[in-house]
């Protein structure tokens, strides 16, 4: 299918504004730029917003909590919402429009988590956050007036990625028990061996180069791109895993290993829905009120939230 005429008049837009290239910015920069372009986008409102801090193995992490209306005297389910970004960049203000329309659209809690960055913190700190917030979810659920027994988790490439490790580490620790995954375009495989990293090398926002400095900053030296502790797809066994809707682009580097991801988990037994939004590109689930297709895609998840939640 053609790129969706949308997104391309915001890439012509971005070319004309000749950036620089992320790979030739410090991450500081990089991050900079982001809250720019972050910053576009529409905020819907919500009952409740309150800024908190989780206490963590690394320190304290910040978190946000919007709670809908219809949320706000009974215990509904609740979203862990994880970021995107490439684990280098991004935050709970870039994530902001698109935590409020979930919970907006879902009726759940939404609690977005400020992880640690890479390469300051380099993984597995960053996943090392996000479990201790699950945890303290968990802790808390009377007091976010939330039921700990329908927990989601979910967030957008990078947020994807440790969407997938907290519940496989939520798996193989015997809980806390999340009920649904919320992958979005997620990063499943940091070998960059798929046949999309190829196809959609350049030219739609998210590149193979850009992919290989997030990917070089998040793991530095220590750690191979085919660990299972930071690849969810070369883990041995996905059985037993919650429920998910995976959400892929198809002018997107992450497209295949996001799909095969699902593939591997319906072959495993766990119930998944895998949806390819045709003419997009990595990035339009947070562009929702600029793209047709982003806020589509974001109905869709928060319909499937609610669903799984309400």
């Amino acid at each position: 299918m053609p790129l969706n005429p949308q997104v391309k008049g915001l890439l012509d837009a971005m070319a004309a504004a000749e950036a620089p290239p992320m790979t030739e910015l410090p991450p500081e920069a990089a991050r900079e730029m982001y809250r720019a372009m972050a910053s576009i986008e529409a905020r819907v409102d919500v009952e409740g917003v309150e800024d908190r801090s989780v206490s963590g193995p690394h320190g304290d992490v910040p978190v946000r909590i919007y709670t809908p209306a219809e949320a706000a005297d009974a215990g509904r389910g609740v979203l862990l919402w994880i970021h995107g970004g490439g684990w280098v960049i991004g935050d709970i203000d870039t994530a902001d429009p698109t935590a409020r329309l979930l919970a907006q659209g879902s009726g759940c809690v939404v609690v977005s988590v400020d992880y640690r960055l890479s390469p300051e913190h380099r993984a597995p700190v960053a996943l090392d956050d996000c479990w201790a917030v699950l945890g303290w979810v968990v802790d808390h659920a009377g007091e976010l007036g939330v039921d700990p027994t329908r927990i989601a988790v979910g967030g957008d490439s990078a947020g994807g990625n440790l969407s997938a490790l907290l519940a496989i580490r939520a798996r193989d620790a015997g809980g806390p028990a999340i009920c649904f995954q919320l992958l979005v375009y997620p990063v499943t495989d940091l070998t960059r061996s798929h046949a999309s990293y190829e196809e959609n090398a350049e030219g739609y926002m998210l590149t193979r180069d850009v992919m290989g400095w997030f990917i070089d900053h998040h793991l530095g030296d220590g750690i191979d791109p085919k660990d299972p502790r930071v690849s969810p797809f070369h883990v041995d066994s996905l059985e037993g895993l919650p429920k998910a809707l995976v959400i892929t682009a198809e002018y997107d580097p992450l497209r295949d290993e996001g799909e095969a991801y699902a593939a591997r988990l319906g072959d495993a037994g766990v119930e998944v829905e895998a949806v390819r939004y045709d003419g997009q590109i990595h990035g339009f689930f947070a562009m929702a009120t600029m793209v047709d297709d982003g806020r589509a895609a974001v109905d869709r998840a928060a319909a499937a939230l609610r669903g799984e939640l309400a």
